[in-house]
């Protein structure tokens, strides 16, 4: 039998006593903690797994909406979490999760990802200095520029930003293959430190140019939409773990899909969506002891092309 992230984290020990964790403790902290992965233009570590705000995040307005919001945070922060990653256009994400930080008090303990997508350079400006309001912070830690709107100019304005101090990492973003070509060829022209790009174990084809592209020039990799837009948890549902995910300590298809990101040599974090805490918990045991090799990377990949 298949089994469910309730049923994983209640057959799971190791990660129930992380409940247990008071806050201001971190998995990180402990042995056989959440793996971290350098970002190449500085050797800065963060952790493999991040957490994405799209969608949920995006209209939580009273407490019962943001209450689930919290504890999920929460939960990030007390496991060693690092990477938050929203956007401008998800809503009312930024402001969301720069509130709830603020009440946790933990923005100092997380790296804050966000995006710019505007046309102008007074329009980028006014919605960076948006997102430094709603998110309630001085600093924040990398700002990219969203699906290649107004290449030239918001970059331009992002190495401003940087300059000054008040970004400490800039990128680009897409989640569209149509726009791979053009994507490839901002990354070879231009100095960053970072892209975000959609992978999953049905959708690799940013593994073939991107991904290797932006490895080869030292910048680190975001993955965005890790489980392929829900369409791998369909393909798997009512089907069991194969035995084999064993080897390389996999208890749940979240974990499968994830580790199989993460043992890229080029991906530095996923980003998985995440609103409810023992979602936390299942995502973020991907970051934690063995990752698969080559050999069973292409296992995956034919089990998954099989369904």
């Amino acid at each position: 039998m298949s089994i469910g992230r309730r049923e994983f984290l209640q057959r799971t020990p190791a990660l129930l006593a992380l409940l247990a964790i008071p806050p201001g403790h971190s998995l990180a902290a402990a042995p056989g903690g959440l793996i971290r992965k350098p970002i190449p233009s500085s050797g800065e570590q963060i952790t493999a797994v991040g957490l994405g705000t799209a969608r949920r995040y995006e209209s939580a307005a009273d407490e019962s909406a943001l209450a689930p919001l919290r504890a999920t945070l929460q939960k990030f922060g007390e496991l060693g979490g690092v990477l938050i990653d929203t956007a401008p256009s998800y809503g009312q994400a930024e402001s969301v999760v720069g509130g709830l930080l603020e009440s946790l008090g933990t923005r100092g303990n997380l790296f804050l990802s966000t995006k710019i997508g505007a046309n102008g350079r007074e329009a980028g400006q006014a919605q960076l200095e948006n997102s430094f309001r709603a998110l309630r912070t001085k600093i924040i830690d990398v700002v990219s520029l969203h699906n290649l709107r107004d290449t030239d100019t918001q970059l331009a304005l992002l190495r401003d930003y940087k300059q000054q101090g008040r970004i400490r990492y800039l990128g680009i973003t897409t989640s569209f293959d149509r726009q791979y070509t053009d994507f490839e060829a901002v990354i070879k022209r231009e100095t960053l430190d970072f892209i975000q790009v959609d992978y999953a174990l049905d959708n690799r084809e940013a593994a073939r140019r991107i991904i290797p592209a932006a490895h080869d020039l030292g910048m680190g990799v975001m993955v965005n939409l890790p489980f392929g837009r829900g369409r791998l948890f369909s393909a798997v549902q009512g089907k069991p773990l194969p035995e084999w995910a064993t080897e390389f300590d996999c208890r749940s298809w979240a974990q499968f899909f994830l580790k199989y990101l993460i043992s890229h040599e080029a991906v530095t974090c996923a980003a998985p969506g995440m609103a409810k805490a023992e979602y936390v918990l299942d995502n973020l045991a991907a970051a934690t002891g063995r990752l698969p090799d080559a050999s069973l990377r292409r296992r995956m990949e034919t089990f998954i092309d099989a369904l």
